[in-house]
């Protein structure tokens, strides 16, 4: 089972892989969650939040999954920059930079390459990705051939089960997981358990948690921040979790994420930051970039990256 789970571990590694106002005094809330809550006494005196219902929100918000789902039924332009650095002097031996076109017409979606230019041996000699950086976000964020029948509907379509799937297809579901329901337990990682699951009792004590009102993007946003407490920092698999929503509704415009964990047969730290804006009626991806470690014992250490700008 450890066999055939470390021939995989390399997409499942890979996928974890996602300035504060200042106030006069801090509040401390215990009211919605098992760990007192820093908020700003400007949020306090605003009147008007309820603490209880936001921490609800980030547990159960669906808006993140629903803007890329909503990525598959419309037109866009897109920059793809993805890069594989050497392990000993960080510079780059394979590359992508590529623009497609995704073209939603009739229920259908397909994508022209507008423009690509590789280096080093991105490709093998069957034209197939030679990592698995690159295989996982053409998995993502490519597409082949004419797709039809989708939609952007998240009630009911939350769950990221694996059963049955292939390798890149139960990687995909990890990520989603990881993007879209962050603070969760992430199923099939060996030795994880549920040590990604900040929400649960035991894991949320080796956090602080506050809420901040500041700026995102020029829009007025509250930010969500949990942050390892110094004794935890070296126990934990979530670095930093930054989430800023849209005062207005709720809705998330941003994200951060930096994650690391390290055992005898594999290792990852991997940092992500997504961007999210309204387009008319629809809340879009605009920017996403990640940057990543990983190593396990049947692969060679891959040190990757990439980065990705959505144009309406």
């Amino acid at each position: 089972m450890i066999k055939n789970w470390l021939k995989k571990t390399g997409y499942v590694a890979l996928l974890w892989t996602i300035s504060i106002v200042q106030a006069q005094a801090q509040v401390k809330d215990t009211s919605a969650f098992s760990e007192p809550i820093l908020i700003d006494e400007v949020i306090i005196r605003a009147g008007n939040f309820d603490s209880k219902s936001f921490i609800d929100r980030i547990r159960k918000d669906t808006t993140f999954y629903k803007a890329f789902k909503t990525l598959h039924i419309v037109s866009f332009n897109a920059e793809n920059d993805i890069k594989i650095l050497n392990k000993k002097s960080k510079k780059v031996k394979a590359s992508l930079l590529s623009e497609t076109k995704q073209i939603y017409r009739g229920g259908c979606r397909t994508m022209n390459v507008l423009s690509e230019k590789t280096t080093g041996n991105f490709y093998d000699r069957k034209g197939d990705y030679n990592y698995y950086t690159a295989e996982l976000y053409a998995s993502l964020f490519f597409t082949k051939g004419k797709i039809c029948g989708e939609d952007n509907i998240v009630a009911g379509n939350t769950h990221y089960s694996t059963k049955g799937k292939s390798t890149i297809e139960k990687s995909k579901s990890q990520l989603k997981q990881l993007i879209f329901n962050p603070g969760t337990k992430v199923s099939g990682v060996p030795f994880m358990g549920n040590k990604a699951a900040i929400f649960e009792p035991e894991i949320a004590r080796m956090y602080d948690f506050s809420i901040h009102a500041e700026e995102k993007n020029g829009i007025p946003s509250f930010l969500f921040e949990a942050r390892p407490k110094p004794e935890y920092a070296h126990k934990v698999v979530i670095n930093v979790f930054k989430t800023w929503f849209r005062q207005s509704d709720y809705s998330i415009i941003s994200r951060d994420y930096a994650l690391s964990y390290n055992t005898a047969v594999y290792d990852f730290n991997v940092v992500m930051h997504v961007d999210l804006a309204q387009i008319g009626n629809k809340l879009l991806p605009t920017f996403i970039s990640y940057r990543g470690n990983w190593h396990a014992l049947t692969k060679g250490r891959e040190i990757g990256s990439f980065t990705t700008r959505f144009y309406y």
